[in-house]
Formats: structure tokens, C-alpha cells, sequence
């Protein structure tokens, strides 16, 4: 039985082994170099990539690193669990020894070739065994392009012999009569802490999965029926959505049709279901766990003999590739290619496979259903892609937006029949953050919205983020209310189970009674009207109601009573503008008490820091032409001047948006001279507000 936990810290060690070695690769190979530069300089050019080359190649050498141990766990447990006759690299038992006798006599035939030969040749064997071909395919697999040194493959087959030295048994043994394959989604989670963050990597929890599915395919199949029914998760991870939804699928299939053939029917539910992910090592581990489940169903012994399934699966980016991805108008992009040109849809790296993830996507949905990426796109370039092709993507927008509004365009439309179901947990922030205005108030109105329910309170593993559930259709808005959720308390502490949870209890309880209220949540039918206007407030206990009891309790909106309400300035780099006092002092520099969201507090606000103001006042404004050539200012911030010129906001350096080098990336002028300003504290647990008079920078 496989030890997650020993495994995890392990494969991660030789993550940070395997970087090094595959980055001296490519400095040796300048063939591979020109290739790998050109694929980055054609990402450039259809806007798929703003990184530098370096930047870019970090994050490919990473992917590669995790496939050549990826390839080789999925071998390892194909070979643990008997699925093929004779082991290649290790085994309990005697399969140690016919491993280690198989990898003599490839050497006996080879013998100018290195360990990284024999690992290569051992993916190449098992791409020909059913099933297996798309997980070790040579064009779209990167361990066949960037190959690790002799060496380092000689280690790692070693590693996979090592065995305890107090028992003699292997210290990573893959054996499990269950078939069980969570632990790949451990591995998918947290095996590169860089590819983590880069992709906001998160499981989804089985009683979340199973709670969404329950309100999106169930209905679906009672709708469309399980012959018809498809379902897809744009955002499938390591594939739990998707084993959810196969397992329902093919108990339908076997009670409803029990006459024919077990593999059959294993195939027919298998096709109802869909997954594409941005991330080619979470598509390899949905695709190898996706097909256990599928040979265990199948009751396959050996995979020689087991049928050659096809799972609907591809490695691509949902909010660019495919036949809507948000466009106005691409009903013909499938049936005219060249429409693709010019575009940056035609673009693909090479772990992508772009006519199968066109394919995928090509297509709507009876269930959309996903844990979408609640990160904010650093890439510029994607940024702005990303923000061409999707109405909701506003000002610092996260990608819960783009692909909420995306969740939606792939499910069936209602226009002449029932519309396809939509569920998906993300992140709140939307509903009260300013990016999240134009989600709610352009896109979700012309749509059928059917729950809201605030998770925040929940305890999930691994979401520090609070979150939301939402329920909707692919149709104009059916009747006048939305089901609603609200949070009043969250859980005490951390459960020992997660699913029974006190808050996640109570709401999975309430979620369909409609008016009941209890210690944590309450619930009720909101007017729509409510959800049509940012920002969302969904407090239980009563708080929406005070709300707009205090609404239309007011006699004038509070604008009529200040001047502006927000914060200031965006300075683009505080470290280059931060003056100490005695500084200040010394050279006599403009400056302002620097007042950040963690100083606005308890209605009042303080601060220990001055930063320099570069800006004079005249009778027309605030003028930074002002500043003086070689006062103190001018000398001070001269040195900084290469730095300071390398800010980049939206995708635009300071100079582009129009201001000097030496200036604030954001200046809202009427904010800084207002005499009657409120400022707020944006991240916080409570609300925190202050009245400044002025001479401040918030």
C-alpha cells in the first residue's frame, strides 16, 4: 500500500534534483535551445505568454520534471497491481528481480545507451498497451523532448528499488486491491510548489463534488436522459469531478441496461464525460485515474487484454481555445479554421493537442460543473487576452470571473428546449471587489441565477480563500427570485470530518427550505433585482434586511455629504517612495504621511511612514512639472530611475499610461485634494472606515 505522504516528499525532492539537470540539458543542446525559443517567441506573438524566455522556460523544465516522475508512478502502479505481465522498473517480491533482469537485457542489446534510454523506452512500451497512448504520447509528452541526463535517470531508477533496510520490502510499494488513485491528487496539488502557484492548484473535497453534481447532472439526467447527457469541468484538475460523474453515469448505464456488454457500457458512460485543464501533468493524472476506474469497472486483469478506452480529455486553455471561448461570434469557427487566424486561438504549445481540445470545447454542455483558479492572471499578455474575449474581465479581475461567465456559454442554451445545468464553487471576492462589477451587473442579469450560497463560513481543506456556490442556467432569468443561502456564524473549529462540518451540515440541510434559519446559516428567496447590482450582500441572520431597511431609512446617499471615496494612489513600487523621517529630514524632500489598508482602523488611522510626494500644487492642480530639475527630490529619486521606469500596471509602463518616470503609477487627483475623503480598509475582517480632511496619501 502506497505511503502518500513518504511518496510526496520524495517526488518533491526530486523535483528540485530534476530542475537543475534539465536546464544544463538545454544549455548543451543548442538545437533544443532554438527550439524551445522559438515555441516561446510564437507564444509571444499570438499573445499566450508576456514572460521573459527565462521565465517562460522555468515553468516548462518544471512541467517536464514532474512527467518523467509522473510516467513513472503511473508505470509503477501498472505494475504493482499486475496489470502487465512482467515489471520494468521495480516490484514487491520477486518482480524486483524480473524488473532488474529485464533492465540487464536492454543493455545486453543497447549497451551505448543510458538509463535514460531505458526509461524512455519503457514510456514508449506501455504507450502501446490500451488506453495507456495518450499518457505517453512522444509529441505532446515533454519527457521525449527534454530528456534528463544518464545520471539522473540512474538514480531514479534506483530510487524506485530502494527497500527498507529493517524489513527488505520496497519503501514505495503501489500495491492496492482497491485500485485507489487519491493520491494522485495529492501529488497534482502539491508536488511543485512553483507550479502550485502559478496555476492556484486545489482539490476539490469529494462532499463538495458531490453536492454540486447532485444539483447539476442529476437534473440533467432527468431532463436529457443518461443516453444524451454530456457533461465537461473547463477546469478539471486531477479529475474529481469527473470520476464523480463517471461513476453515476455507468451505474445508470448497468441498471437501465444490464444485457449489454460490461466494457460497453464502461465506454457509453466514459463518453458523457469531459475535462480540459490548462495544466498537461493535471490532465495526465485525471486521464490515468479516470482510466483505473474504467479498467476496475471493466473488471481487467491485464491491460494487454483490456479495451483500448477513450477518455474525452485534453490539455489546453479553456478561456482561450475552442469554438465560443466568449467570443461575439465564432458559430463558424469550427467549419472555417482560417477564422482561427490572427486570433491567437490557432496557437498551441507542445503538451497541447488543439483539435482535441477544439473538440471539447466545440461543443455544449447538459452539466458545467468545476473549481475554477481564484488567482489573479500575472502574465500580461494572457491579462489581456483573456480580458478581449470576456465582457465580465474588469479592472485586477480574477479568473473565478472569466471562467463563471465561461461555466455558463458551455452549457446547452434554452432557446428551444431545457438549458443545460451550471455549477461551480469560487471565490467570493467578486461579490464585493470592484473587478467583480461588471460579473454581476453586464453578464448574470441575462441569465437564469438559481442559488447562491455563501460557503465562506464552511470549513473546506485547503480553500483559505472564502467562497461561494453558484447554480444557474444557460437561459434568461426564470421567475423573480434567487434561492439564497446566507452566512450568519462560521464553524468554531476545524472538524475532524470536513463533510460533517457544523455549517456545512447546516447549509446542505436548510439549502431547500426556504425561510429556515439556524446557528450558522439562513435562508431565502431574494429578489433577483438584488444580484443584478454590485456589490452582493448575502449576511444572514437578518444583515440583508438591515441593509436595506437602512436604504430606504436615508434621507441623501452619502456622496452627498464627501467629497470621493476609495484610496488615492497606486505608487507601482512603495519600497522606491518610502522615506524614513530622519531621511526626510535630511534632504527635504515633499512628503505625505503613507497611510496602507492595515493603518485604517477603528475609525481613525495612523501611520509611521512618510513617502515622498512628487507633485506640487498650483491653481490648475497638482503639477508634477513642478518638481524641480536637481532639487533634492529629483537627486534622490535619480537613482532609482531604472527601477522605477520598469513599473508595469495593466500591462502598460508608467511612462505609457502618460506620467514622468519618477511619478505614482496611479494618481486620482480629486482624491488627494479632497477635503472630505473617505477611505476604507478594502481587506479586513470588519468594517473599518476614516473621514480625512486631507495632506495624506491612502
Amino acid at each position: 500500500m502506497i505511503d502518500s505522504r513518504r511518496l510526496l516528499a520524495d517526488l518533491q525532492g526530486w523535483i528540485r534534483r530534476l530542475e537543475p539537470d534539465l536546464r544544463e540539458r538545454v544549455a548543451a543542446d543548442a538545437a533544443l535551445d532554438a527550439a524551445l525559443r522559438a515555441e516561446w517567441f510564437d507564444a509571444r506573438a499570438a499573445g499566450r505568454t508576456g514572460d521573459t524566455f527565462e521565465t517562460w522556460l522555468d515553468a516548462v523544465l518544471t512541467q517536464a520534471a514532474v512527467h518523467w516522475l509522473l510516467g513513472c508512478v503511473f508505470v509503477r502502479f501498472i505494475e504493482d497491481n499486475g496489470l502487465v505481465e512482467r515489471p520494468w522498473l521495480s516490484g514487491p517480491g520477486e518482480r524486483q528481480a524480473l524488473a532488474q533482469d529485464r533492465h540487464e537485457r536492454y543493455f545486453r542489446e543497447h549497451p551505448v545507451l543510458s538509463d535514460r534510454d531505458y526509461l524512455l523506452a519503457c514510456f514508449t512500451d506501455a504507450a502501446a498497451l490500451p488506453g495507456l497512448q495518450a499518457l505517453f504520447d512522444s509529441v505532446h509528452n515533454p519527457a521525449f523532448r527534454l530528456g534528463i541526463s544518464g545520471d539522473a535517470a540512474m538514480g531514479l531508477l534506483a530510487f524506485w528499488r530502494r527497500v527498507d533496510p529493517d524489513t527488505g520490502t520496497l519503501l514505495h510499494d503501489f500495491t492496492d486491491p482497491a485500485w485507489g488513485t487519491r493520491f494522485l491528487g495529492d501529488l497534482y496539488q502539491d508536488l511543485s510548489e512553483s507550479t502550485r502557484k502559478r496555476y492556484a492548484l486545489l482539490q476539490t473535497p469529494e462532499f463538495i463534488e458531490s453536492f454540486i453534481l447532485d444539483r447539476t447532472l442529476t437534473p440533467a439526467i432527468a431532463e436529457f436522459g443518461y443516453r444524451e447527457v454530456r457533461l465537461i469541468d473547463p477546469t478539471c484538475g486531477s479529475g474529481h469531478f469527473l470520476l464523480g460523474a463517471f461513476a453515476r453515469l455507468l451505474d445508470l448505464w448497468s441498471r437501465n441496461e444490464p444485457a449489454r456488454p460490461r466494457r460497453d457500457l464502461v465506454q457509453r458512460a466514459l463518453d458523457g464525460v469531459f475535462g480540459v485543464d490548462l495544466n498537461p501533468f493535471a490532465v495526465a493524472i485525471a486521464r490515468f485515474r479516470l482510466l483505473v476506474e474504467a479498467l476496475r469497472a471493466s473488471g481487467v486483469e491485464r491491460l494487454a487484454a483490456a479495451p483500448d478506452f477513450d477518455l474525452h480529455l485534453a490539455v489546453g486553455d479553456s478561456l482561450l481555445h475552442g469554438q465560443r471561448a466568449g467570443m461575439k461570434d465564432t458559430a463558424s469557427l469550427l467549419d472555417e479554421p482560417q477564422a482561427y487566424a490572427g486570433t491567437g486561438l490557432e496557437h498551441a504549445y507542445a503538451v497541447e493537442n488543439l483539435d482535441a481540445v477544439r473538440r471539447i470545447l466545440g461543443q455544449r454542455y447538459h452539466a458545467v460543473v468545476g473549481n475554477p483558479p481564484y488567482i489573479v492572471v500575472r502574465d500580461s499578455a494572457l491579462n489581456a487576452a483573456y480580458r478581449d474575449r470576456f465582457e465580465s474581465c474588469h479592472m485586477k479581475y480574477s479568473l473565478g470571473v472569466p471562467f463563471t461567465e465561461l461555466f455558463f456559454d458551455l452549457a446547452v442554451p434554452g432557446d428551444e428546449g431545457p438549458a443545460g445545468h451550471v455549477g461551480l464553487i469560487t471565490a467570493n471576492s467578486f461579490m464585493k471587489r470592484e473587478f467583480g462589477s461588471k460579473l454581476i451587473e453586464k453578464v448574470l442579469p441575462s441569465l437564469d441565477l438559481t442559488h447562491v450560497i455563501d460557503t465562506s463560513g464552511a470549513y473546506i481543506p485547503g480553500h483559505g480563500t472564502p467562497t461561494v456556490i453558484l447554480f444557474g442556467r444557460n437561459r434568461l432569468p426564470a421567475g423573480d427570485a434567487v434561492r439564497t443561502v446566507m452566512g450568519i456564524k462560521g464553524e468554531p473549529g476545524a472538524p475532524v470530518d470536513p463533510a460533517q462540518g457544523l455549517v456545512w451540515r447546516a447549509i446542505v440541510g436548510q439549502v431547500d427550505r426556504a425561510g429556515s434559519e439556524s446557528e450558522f446559516v439562513s435562508v431565502g428567496e431574494v429578489t433577483r433585482s438584488v444580484f443584478a447590482k454590485h456589490p452582493w450582500s448575502i449576511g444572514g441572520g437578518g444583515a440583508a434586511e438591515l441593509r436595506e431597511s437602512l436604504d430606504e431609512a436615508s434621507e441623501k446617499p452619502l456622496s452627498e455629504h464627501v467629497e470621493s471615496v476609495g484610496f488615492m494612489a497606486i505608487t507601482g513600487e512603495d519600497e522606491a517612495f518610502l522615506l524614513p523621517p530622519h531621511l526626510q529630514k535630511r534632504i527635504n524632500t515633499p512628503s505625505r504621511p503613507f497611510i496602507l489598508g492595515d493603518g485604517v482602523r477603528d475609525w481613525g488611522c495612523s501611520s509611521e511612514s512618510l513617502v515622498a510626494f512628487p507633485y506640487c500644487k498650483s491653481d490648475e492642480g497638482f503639477d508634477p512639472s513642478l518638481v524641480v530639475p536637481g532639487s533634492p527630490y529629483d537627486r534622490w529619486s535619480w537613482r532609482n530611475r531604472s527601477y522605477l521606469r520598469s513599473r508595469v500596471m495593466f500591462g502598460k509602463s508608467v511612462e505609457g499610461h502618460g506620467y514622468r518616470w519618477d511619478q505614482y503609477m496611479q494618481f486620482i487627483e480629486a482624491r488627494v485634494d479632497a477635503q472630505h475623503l473617505i477611505t476604507f480598509a478594502e481587506v479586513a475582517t470588519h468594517n473599518h472606515f476614516v473621514l480625512d480632511r486631507g495632506g495624506k496619501v491612502f
